[in-house]
């Protein structure tokens, strides 16, 4: 039982650190060639603990080489175009103008049903309001609404925001983060600062964010006290 243990926990490591090395996509996102190598990689790494006089290292050398032949092609693929259309294909077009390309759907073989259900994942329920739609290598579609029913951008009403990173949190269960308060220029003393004006302690604080703008939210350990909220643009040190 131990040899078994040890084992899982060795190809384990080898598996995620293979992975890793592969890139951090979804499954969904994963290109023809990467599913297949992800594939076998799992089945390669389930031989050696189904039977234990399998040697660990004819499970684990199948595995490195299908990661190094991986990156091998990534390598291509970056460097010669044409290579990476015979890997991956290429994205297909089936609605252009708001017009759908029946050819094209005959041949992905896709169904009105597999079109209305891409849509509705991306908030769309009426074809009608569908100018263009893709097919990606990945498989999955990406769609753009017609402009007349797509929703108006801030510009498009006359406003002028000014662009900023959104809120971070700066303090979780009374301790302050170091390193996101160092990435936003600030210090543990903003911190206090703002504490104090809320009338509590740091060491109190159940949670806080804070941007660029100026704008704090404090939420209190004790439930009964009103959360704290500034807006404004100071930037206290």
């Amino acid at each position: 039982m131990s040899i078994i243990l040890l084992r899982s926990i060795i190809l384990y490591i080898i598996v995620v650190s293979a992975v890793r090395l592969m890139g951090k996509r979804q499954l969904g996102e994963l290109q023809p060639s990467e599913l297949v190598i992800t594939i076998l990689i799992s089945n390669i790494a389930t031989l050696p603990l189904e039977d234990t006089d399998i040697p660990l290292i004819i499970g684990i050398t199948p595995i490195l080489a299908l990661v190094c032949y991986e990156v091998f092609v990534s390598w291509l693929i970056l460097r010669l175009p044409f290579f990476r259309k015979i890997m991956y294909g290429s994205s297909k077009i089936i609605i252009s103008n708001g017009k759908i390309n029946r050819k094209v759907l005959r041949e992905l073989r896709l169904s009105t049903d597999d079109i209305m259900t891409a849509m509705r994942t991306q908030q769309i329920f009426d074809i009608s309001e569908v100018q263009f739609a893709i097919v990606e290598t990945t498989g999955s579609i990406s769609i753009m609404k017609k402009q007349s029913k797509d929703t108006p951008a801030r510009e498009d009403i006359g406003l002028s925001p000014v662009s900023a990173d959104p809120p971070q949190v700066v303090v979780s269960d009374g301790k302050p983060l170091p390193v996101t308060l160092k990435s936003m220029g600030y210090n543990e003393k903003f911190v206090e600062n703002w504490a104090k004006k809320a009338g509590i302690s740091v060491t109190d604080i159940f949670i806080m964010t804070a941007d660029g703008q100026g704008n704090i939210f404090i939420a209190p350990k004790a439930e009964k006290m009103t959360p704290y909220i500034a807006n404004g643009q100071e930037k206290q040190q």
